[in-house]
């Protein structure tokens, strides 16, 4: 087996902005493409680390080529983000995703065959999928880590972090800053406009799936599209963030096509007891999900 490689690739998005992309692959790996895209208050670090471990590696190990992307500000897409940026989950899902969807198809010679998301990535992943279906045909397989719109659990963690953090607090520290300095807070590993708060906060509450942009009604255009064969991964201990009546309900308002539910833990015969993050961190995740993932990919390749 050869060795893993990592290359970023940049996009020149904007006069102002550039985009970021990391390749990660054997060397002169042919094996088909997967796109990555991660969640709110993150950056694609969640799906790999310089050293070649996480998700992204394990996948390039069994050939595939991978590529993680970084929304505008996030990870190493330039410049950061910071007080007056004002672009939010609209421009990433109706022009950041087909301007990664086209340097990807340009780089690997083919369109992604395969989706991977964790979190609210799965929200923009679908969301783009009723904008732009016709890339659904495209696109063999997807899979989902703790994916959900809005949060309908009830559990206590659920209303410290979701209603009084993301809905009472954070509002009042985007408009202190001009964005939300999550990384400083200590919520997650990088920061959010005011504007990607604001969308992502309104669409995790129990209210229609509608754009705040332009009134498009993405729950209206999905309801009758067979999406791509999507795995869901739940953790046992993601109490707050995507518990399995949150992902079932995300499930339910995601088209007609094949969809499967998984919930990794102990209890389900699996290694480790996972969270919303180390679902995707701990080592043990190559021997549990990672594995289902390979196999779900190889099922609809």
């Amino acid at each position: 087996m050869s060795d893993i490689i990592q290359q970023s690739i940049y996009i020149d998005y904007s006069e102002q902005q550039t985009l970021h992309l990391r390749y990660i692959a054997q060397d002169n790996a042919t094996g088909p493409a997967i796109f990555f895209m991660h969640g709110a208050v993150e950056n694609g670090k969640i799906f790999y680390t310089h050293s070649n471990k996480g998700l992204a590696p394990f996948l390039a190990k069994h050939g595939y080529r991978c590529y993680v992307a970084d929304l505008c500000g996030r990870g190493e897409s330039k410049p950061s983000i910071g007080p007056g940026a004002s672009y939010g989950q609209t421009e990433a899902i109706c022009h950041e995703i087909p301007a990664f969807l086209s340097k990807i198809t340009e780089h690997a010679g083919e369109f992604p065959r395969f989706w991977v998301a964790h979190s609210w990535g799965g929200v923009l992943f679908n969301s783009v999928f009723a904008r732009f279906p016709e890339y659904i045909k495209k696109v063999s397989a997807c899979a989902y880590f703790g994916s959900k719109r809005s949060l309908y659990n009830r559990h206590p963690s659920k209303f410290l972090k979701g209603n009084l953090v993301w809905y009472w607090l954070a509002p009042k520290k985007a408009k202190k800053y001009g964005y939300l300095p999550a990384r400083k807070l200590k919520w997650g590993s990088d920061d959010e406009t005011v504007k990607s708060h604001f969308q992502s906060m309104q669409w995790a509450k129990v209210k229609p799936w509608i754009d705040s942009d332009d009134g498009f009604d993405y729950g209206h255009a999905i309801k009758r599209l067979a999406l791509p064969p999507t795995l869901h991964i739940a953790g046992v201990k993601d109490k707050a963030l995507a518990q399995p009546i949150d992902i079932k309900k995300f499930m339910q308002e995601s088209g007609c096509g094949i969809q499967e539910f998984k919930l990794y833990g102990r209890s389900h015969g699996h290694h480790h007891d996972y969270g919303h993050i180390d679902m995707l961190t701990h080592p043990q995740a190559q021997r549990d999900q990672f594995q289902d993932v390979l196999a779900w990919f190889s099922r609809y390749g």
